[in-house]
């Protein structure tokens, strides 16, 4: 039987089975059987499991790049804290942090990472970089101060961003938690609304 997106069929297979029953549990086989496929149908497609893992990676890394360029856009609109909060908000959501998890659970997925050109904790980094360009345009039309420091606040928002929502076990945080930590973060920065 042809399989339609086997990559895609795939790659959502591997992520309910991450997000159900963590890191330690994803292997090939658990993909393939929530999947509904042969073994071999995942082996045709990648030379290797760690080579899977990675390319799921990527293909989630280019929906951050893509949800950069509509925050970039969103600069100048509505609340800078708002919107933080609302892109921390989709960056943290269930996936990315069950992928962080398994991305400091796997060597051999790390190495392949780094060959791929993603050093350090992918998704993260992507995240940093997109806080970065939003909070930068904020800066250039003058709803930052001209000093904000952006190299220190784009990955302390991230940073804090993960620790709220690293609990895979409890419920997401509030919405007012996740702004009460934006506001902290970028209160020097912050200018007043101008009347």
């Amino acid at each position: 039987m042809h399989i339609h997106n086997v990559r895609g069929q795939l790659f959502g297979a591997a992520e309910r089975v991450l997000l159900r029953d963590g890191p330690d549990a994803l292997t090939s086989r658990a993909v393939t059987e929530e999947a509904n496929c042969a073994k071999g149908v995942l082996h045709r497609h990648f030379t290797d499991f760690d080579a899977f893992l990675a390319e799921l990676i990527l293909d989630r890394v280019r929906g951050i790049e893509d949800r950069t360029t509509a925050l970039r856009a969103a600069a100048g609109t509505g609340s800078v804290v708002d919107n933080l909060a609302d892109a921390l908000r989709d960056l943290f959501g269930p996936i990315t942090v069950a992928i962080v998890a398994l991305v400091t659970f796997r060597d051999g997925l790390r190495a392949r990472l780094r060959e791929a050109g993603l050093p350090g904790i992918p998704l993260a980094v992507q995240g940093t970089a997109m806080i970065a360009a939003y909070i930068t345009a904020e800066r250039e039309l003058g709803r930052l101060a001209d000093d904000a420091d952006i190299d220190t606040l784009a990955p302390t928002l991230v940073g804090a961003g993960h620790l709220l929502f690293a609990d895979r076990a409890s419920a997401p945080p509030q919405t007012a938690a996740v702004r009460k930590m934006v506001t902290t973060v970028i209160a020097g920065a912050l200018r007043p609304p101008q009347s």
